[in-house]
């Protein structure tokens, strides 16, 4: 580990078998406005995915639909040939249209298809984790998931990912989808006002399954609370931090993947997450969201 490494928040998690850092790294963010082109500061993109590696961060997640091919790029230019304790977390199941639009995209073909171009994009033979992606850009969709995630499995069975999980939804895919095989992982909206998973986030914790919340501090509009901003001030600290912290304190198995374009942004969001709430801090916390 570099000796720039900061003490991470939240310990590891056992992900398959693969130790990873709870909190991690999403790249979503290196790509162009709307997720579509290149960064505007490229240098600046591979600073801060270099600037991961060195402070002990072994989770990272991306998507070959994040520019696309962008993210994955980056993250190759950066860090490959890769520390063999960093972990990287890929997805399926959507590709982009010329306007930057998310298509479904769950069919066979299409799937194998994605599973390829991630291994080509981040100049790797195996795939450490991928997420079958469903529902659309305002959640998840009621559904059958059993064929596309069947055919990952396939995948799986002749040696391009080592292990599987669900993104974006409902409880009932969970379900489904263990039916037919194990997850390590659950990939869904959920932060301290936005509460819908969470019987489902102490299921998968008693299944040692983790839980990866995306928009962990409110997505595009940043949370805001009289009572988050109350607590934050008590701690001497920001709102955004808190809402991390909660994360964390909220279950073992929740992992955090925010992300940022910024070096110093990433220090503040690891600062941030490594305070400590009290049983007072987290009850007051609750209200938020129930």
């Amino acid at each position: 580990m570099s000796t720039n490494a900061l003490p991470l928040p939240g310990g590891t998690w056992d992900l398959g078998g693969m130790t990873v850092t709870r909190f991690g790294y999403g790249a979503m963010q290196l790509a162009g406005p709307g997720v579509m082109g290149p960064p505007a500061d490229r240098e600046g993109a591979l600073a801060v995915l270099r600037a991961v590696a060195e402070l002990g961060i072994t989770h990272i997640d991306t998507s070959n639909a994040y520019g696309p091919r962008i993210t994955n790029c980056l993250i190759r230019e950066a860090l490959a040939p890769y520390p063999s304790a960093l972990h990287v977390v890929t997805k399926v199941g959507s590709v982009r249209d010329e306007t930057g639009g998310w298509i479904p995209a769950r069919d066979p073909d299409s799937l194998r298809r994605s599973v390829e171009e991630n291994l080509e994009s981040l100049g790797l033979d195996v795939l450490d984790v991928v997420n079958l992606r469903m529902g659309n850009a305002q959640g998840p969709q009621p559904g059958p998931i059993a064929e596309a995630f069947q055919v990952l499995v396939g995948l799986q069975d002749q040696g391009m990912i080592r292990h599987l999980g669900v993104s974006n939804v409902t409880v009932e895919q969970v379900t489904e989808a263990q039916d037919i095989g194990p997850i390590v992982c659950v990939q869904n909206a959920y932060n301290l006002a936005y509460r819908q998973d969470d019987e489902l986030i102490d299921r998968l914790a008693a299944q040692q399954v983790a839980y990866v919340p995306f928009f962990p501090i409110g997505g595009f509009a940043p949370l805001q609370s009289a009572a988050l901003s109350a607590v934050a001030d008590r701690l001497g600290s920001t709102p955004l931090s808190v809402a991390l912290a909660w994360l964390l304190h909220r279950s073992p198995n929740i992992l955090l993947i925010p992300g940022t374009k910024s070096v110093d942004h990433l220090r503040e969001n690891l600062t941030g997450a490594a305070i400590t709430l009290t049983a007072d801090d987290m009850a007051e916390l609750d209200k938020i969201g129930r």
